[in-house]
């Protein structure tokens, strides 16, 4: 395999296949993402900035801002910057693409400082739009948001209207497979080349080490188990047993795939013996794992997407709403269904999750 095409990054859907192609991301607008908290006393939108009323107790002040042509680490760095806090100190429960409109909460450590919250407010209002605020125990981490409601909009679409919509009325009934976006493995999986040049057992000397450089590890390490996932999944595809619970799948109610970890799976029987064939075909991604201590886990194997709905705005464009929870990827939806490219022409599209 040339260093050009090192790692597959396009993996395989059930039939009908992907029957139609379609452009992502012709701009923001085209793809907006509303992040659901689902925290109690969490207030909604607010429409103007003199209204949002900053209740709760804590000291973490946690804000829902509204931006565009920014993604989530420059947004919370610069967060950080304007409140004087560490960029550690910033949290918030999920990444977000640049290329989008987005809403998503962050959480600011400010023990003590109640009374000049609202100046705050006042000084980030200026960069982004900022939607509610409250007062809150604990750093927002990620996983702790309910999901993502999704508004796509695609264009330049080339297929038949009556396949597409048959094709992703199936994805609304029986679901697709719950494959990692591409954003996950960096451009033409940069990511995964830096995994496997990583030596394993860096990841057992964490306290001697700067918190930015056990960021970009975990980074690599998430990207390797998560390609690995995809390569069970597909493997599962081809064979057309991806909605199938196999003879010894560790969780009796869905078929899940593998996060590798130290051990690699704990599935058994039948389902043991394929995970472990497809990863012994990746011999330098299975030996990142050698010694990392990361304890072996699960992930269903497919995605349902929650109140998906359609419609045709004119014969090449088509607007997509659906919701998706933590870890979810849009483009596995949609790329289901479309062979996705963006708007330069580029099919390694960007994600949200």
């Amino acid at each position: 395999m040339s260093d050009q095409n090192r790692w597959r990054l396009d993996w395989p859907v059930p039939a009908p296949g992907r029957i139609a192609r379609a452009v992502l991301k012709v701009s923001p607008a085209t793809f907006f993402v509303d992040e659901d908290l689902g925290l109690p006393g969490f207030p909604g939108d607010i429409a103007t900035l003199d209204a949002i009323p900053l209740g709760g107790d804590g000291e973490h002040l946690c804000l829902r801002l509204e931006k565009r042509g920014d993604n989530t680490d420059y947004v919370a760095r610069e967060l950080a910057a304007l409140a004087g806090c560490r960029h550690h100190d910033v949290g918030y429960c999920g990444l977000k693409d640049r290329h989008a409109v987005t809403r998503q909460w962050f959480s600011l450590y400010r023990p003590g400082q109640e009374e000049g919250d609202r100046e705050l407010i006042e000084r980030i209002s200026q960069r982004w739009t900022v939607l509610a605020g409250h007062r809150h125990a604990r750093k927002l981490r990620r996983g702790d948001h309910q999901g993502n409601a999704f508004v796509i909009t695609l264009t330049g679409i080339e297929g038949d209207q009556g396949a597409i919509d048959s094709a992703l009325a199936q994805v609304r009934a029986l679901g697709c497979p719950n494959y990692f976006g591409p954003q996950r493995f960096g451009h033409e999986g940069g990511n995964l080349d830096r995994a496997i040049a990583m030596d394993p057992r860096r990841s057992r000397s964490r306290g001697r080490r700067g918190q930015s450089a056990q960021n970009r590890d975990g980074l690599y390490f998430s990207a390797a188990r998560s390609w690995l996932f995809n390569e069970v999944l597909a493997a599962r595809v081809e064979q057309g047993s991806w909605l199938d619970v196999m003879a010894g799948e560790p969780d009796p109610d869905m078929a899940t795939g593998p996060l590798w970890g130290d051990g690699g799976t704990v599935a058994t029987e039948a389902q043991e013996i394929l995970e472990r064939e497809v990863v012994a075909g990746h011999p330098e991604m299975e030996k990142v794992f050698a010694s990392t201590r990361m304890k072996p886990e699960r992930r269903p194997l497919k995605l349902m997407p929650k109140e998906l709905s359609w419609q045709w705005n004119d014969d090449d464009s088509l607007t997509l709403r659906f919701a998706l929870l933590p870890g979810q990827f849009a483009t596995a939806v949609i790329g289901s269904v479309f062979r996705l490219y963006g708007a330069g022409g580029d099919s390694g599209v960007a994600e949200d999750r």
